[in-house]
């Protein structure tokens, strides 16, 4: 089940989602954060990060439940800019790695998109590190690549930069 998660349902989600993004960070995502990462990390990620954007509306974060847990996860972070009223960029596409290869990646990026579709934005921007196989997602999800950037981000296990990946999708296309 993919739902949009609420700042009432915040605290009760935080232990699952800081364990998605310890997991997904141990097993080599790279979303921002380098080894050493714990648990208390996590946690601080989300409640810094995220939870100040949910509780002001200016982010949606979609979850997926497998029974009670969540497993996986995405932000759809709109454009603050007067010029980009149309733009948002898609943030942490999450998937515990003991959940993967089950289509949720895809669920949530269709649930992130009708989402972006209801609130008017038209162009959805991201990037991945461009190694990584969520590139091949994005791409099926009809994602195109605007360029590469070298040595943009420190793989997370060892002290080299990697190229990252920027894409965009038109909605109104």
């Amino acid at each position: 089940m993919i739902t949009r998660l609420t700042d009432n349902d915040f605290d009760a989600a935080l232990d699952d989602l800081a364990e998605i993004l310890h997991a997904c960070v141990h097993d080599g995502a790279s979303v921002g954060f380098i080894l050493p990462f714990t648990l208390n990390d996590a946690r601080a990620y989300w409640h810094q990060n995220v939870q100040p954007g949910l509780r002001s509306g200016k982010l949606d974060l979609f979850v997926s439940y497998d029974g009670p847990r969540i497993t996986g996860t995405v932000q759809l972070i709109p454009a603050a800019m007067p010029n980009q009223p149309h733009r948002a960029d898609v943030a942490k596409l999450l998937v515990h790695p003991n959940a993967r290869l089950r289509g949720l990646g895809r669920s949530l990026m269709n649930a992130l998109v009708l989402r972006a579709q209801e609130v008017g934005r038209t162009v959805l921007v991201l990037d991945t590190r461009s190694t990584d196989p969520s590139r091949l997602l994005y791409q099926s999800l009809g994602f195109q690549i605007a360029g590469e950037i070298p040595n943009y981000c420190r793989n997370p296990f060892e002290p080299k930069f990697e190229p990252t990946t920027y894409m965009y999708k038109n909605l109104d296309a």
